[in-house]
């Protein structure tokens, strides 16, 4: 008589990656979705596999994704940044895909997106769990929505913790009609309580 019985064990096993190319298919599906630059570590939780396998398969795809693989050399990248690794478009096709996206983009912005703008304006360089903190709501999609638009880009990423620090563009300067953002109203008036500006502790 069989025993049909299966352990955790046997289960989390059988959901395991197990060849470098099965690892490398899970890390592109993840690498897709992240707005932030991941460690090894968290890719190799991500993805159920040893972190040496992880960083083999990364190997792989930077090579593979550079054209030294026999391929042809794609339009992104994989890059590692801030101790973290993420998918970028390569920097000849920047204003490419800027001109693109901008003339896709619908002209109005909705509430959420006008209210993280402010924010990003006002405390930048700051991060999104930064804004996520002053607004008491995930700014994920939004903060993509200003990326793709132009408004805002990633200044630079935290040497320890891998967080991309946003700051606002020149496109916004034109779109407000202002020369630089000391052309922005202070921000005390604006608030119900009169407070000075958005309270600093909250970001810390």
């Amino acid at each position: 008589m069989t025993d049909d019985t299966t352990t955790a064990d046997d289960a989390d096993a059988s959901t395991r990656p197990r060849t470098t190319a099965d690892v490398a298919r899970r890390l592109e599906a993840i690498l897709l979705v992240v707005d932030e630059p991941q460690s090894l570590v968290a890719l190799a939780t991500a993805v159920s596999a040893p972190v040496p396998a992880v960083r083999q398969a990364i190997e792989g795809l930077v090579a593979d994704y550079d054209g030294l693989s026999g391929g042809p050399r794609r339009g992104f990248e994989l890059r590692e940044v801030g101790g973290g690794w993420r998918l970028y478009v390569r920097d000849e096709h920047d204003d490419l895909v800027s001109e693109f996206v901008n003339s896709q983009a619908p002209s109005r912005l909705s509430q959420a997106a006008l209210e993280t703008l402010a924010v990003i304006a006002y405390k930048q360089p700051v991060t999104r769990g930064q804004v996520a903190s002053i607004r008491a709501v995930n700014v994920d999609s939004v903060v993509r929505t200003l990326l793709s638009r132009g408004l805002i880009e990633e200044r630079f990423a935290d040497p320890e913790t891998g967080a991309i620090h946003y700051g606002t563009t020149d496109a916004l300067l034109v779109h407000l009609g202002i020369n630089s953002l000391d052309e922005l109203p202070h921000i005390s008036p604006l608030l119900d309580d009169g407070a000075q500006g958005f309270d600093a502790e909250v970001i810390r």
